[in-house]
């Protein structure tokens, strides 16, 4: 089996999983592509609902999720085909880190369980950590340049405005929240809203600041 890549000397908060379990997902890379895929594949059927909700042209803006597992899943696979593609493991990294923190929070601590199958319930939040963990692997093998991590966090912010403060082709983008729901409709105007706003914002910040603080440390390593 091929060499992996080497691990970086870079602090805890950085690179928080150990060495072992970094090269053992990397040695399963191609098992995680086919899983983060068929989760791609699953998560377009979840937003089938409000795909039909929502004008064609806003589409790409709706998944987030089965997106953010497409770019880790299509991350992974460059990687091991050993094509560098710096902006599609900053879009991984960050879909991984917003999208896999963001869903646990809001079903946790805004939606609760509600209707949502029990079943379904738990593997929206386990499914969604689990893709926390995916984001540190990336730092094995990309370099995270600053115009990357720019195009990254652009996106990112691009979908926070669009998802939460201002409406896109008629709507805000966010996906649908049932503690809007009011029995007459979704209301943007409750809390609910403000909080999963917040927490979207904050995780754009926090993975603008580990993508481009792993960068620093890698030049310094090297210096």
């Amino acid at each position: 089996m091929a060499d992996l890549p080497a691990r970086d000397d870079l602090p805890r908060y950085l690179a928080p999983l150990p060495k072992a379990l970094e090269d053992l997902g990397l040695r399963l890379a191609w098992l995680i592509v086919l899983v983060n895929l068929v989760g791609t594949a699953f998560g377009f059927w979840y937003y089938r609902f409000q795909f039909e909700a929502t004008n064609p042209l806003a589409w790409p803006l709706v998944p987030d999720s089965p997106v953010a597992t497409l770019f880790i899943g299509l991350s992974l696979a460059a990687w091991k085909l050993d094509y560098d593609l710096p902006w599609l493991h900053a879009l991984a990294f960050f879909g991984c880190i917003k999208l896999g923190a963001w869903t646990p929070y809001v079903q946790l601590f805004i939606n609760g369980q509600g209707d949502t199958a029990l079943w379904l319930y738990q593997f929206l939040i386990w499914s969604h950590a689990a893709m926390v963990l995916e984001a540190f692997l990336i730092h094995r093998y990309a370099e995270f340049p600053v115009w990357a991590v720019g195009l990254a966090a652009g996106w990112y912010a691009l979908n926070d405005v669009v998802d939460y403060f201002v409406p896109f082709l008629g709507r805000v983008h966010h996906t649908t929240l049932p503690a809007e729901f009011t029995g007459a409709g979704y209301s943007h105007a409750l809390a609910a809203h403000d909080l999963a706003a917040a927490a979207a914002v904050l995780l754009t910040l926090a993975a603008t600041f580990l993508a481009l603080a792993t960068r620093v440390k890698k030049l310094e390593n090297r210096t």
